[in-house]
């Protein structure tokens, strides 16, 4: 998976009402709201995947991923076919099961006998600041949610 993020700090009145909110429903709220840019994103790159038997486009999927830190939440966008450090294919999936899209890096990346064909980057850049925007608005919904009911 490409290493790119939204930063969505900097905003005091929601930080100040997420402080409200006990550490569960911080969790959840935070977590509602990254799935919903994530699977945005998710939507634009299916849409911009190059198709030819569907398989990449059936495994680009989104995941949510423990963090290290308290009060940190983290979804993302990634392709089926990785293995756990994002760099090769996972070993223990055969070629041609459904599940395993591992070319995909060779259409993003080219190869030295293909050009590239790039669906992650440009959806990406496309949609981040309208994924951005999605997730403040779903968050400063489920803490308006949360905190009148």
């Amino acid at each position: 998976m490409a290493d790119m993020g939204l930063d969505l700090s900097g905003f005091a009145e929601l930080s100040r009402d997420l402080e409200l909110l006990s550490r569960a429903e911080n969790t959840r709220v935070l977590r509602e709201a990254t799935k919903a840019a994530a699977d945005m994103l998710r939507d634009e790159v299916r849409q911009s995947a190059p198709v030819r038997t569907g398989k990449l486009v059936r495994n680009i999927v989104t995941g949510g991923q423990r963090s290290r830190y308290k009060g940190e939440v983290v979804s993302g966008v990634y392709i089926r076919g990785t293995n756990a450090a994002g760099t090769n294919s996972d070993n223990t999936l055969k070629t041609d099961d459904p599940r395993n899209a591992f070319y995909w890096r060779f259409l993003e990346n080219g190869t030295s006998k293909m050009a590239p064909q790039p669906f992650i980057r440009p959806a990406f850049d496309g949609k981040a600041d309208e994924a951005a925007d999605l997730a403040l608005s779903k968050l400063s919904q489920a803490i308006d949610k949360v905190l009148s009911g």
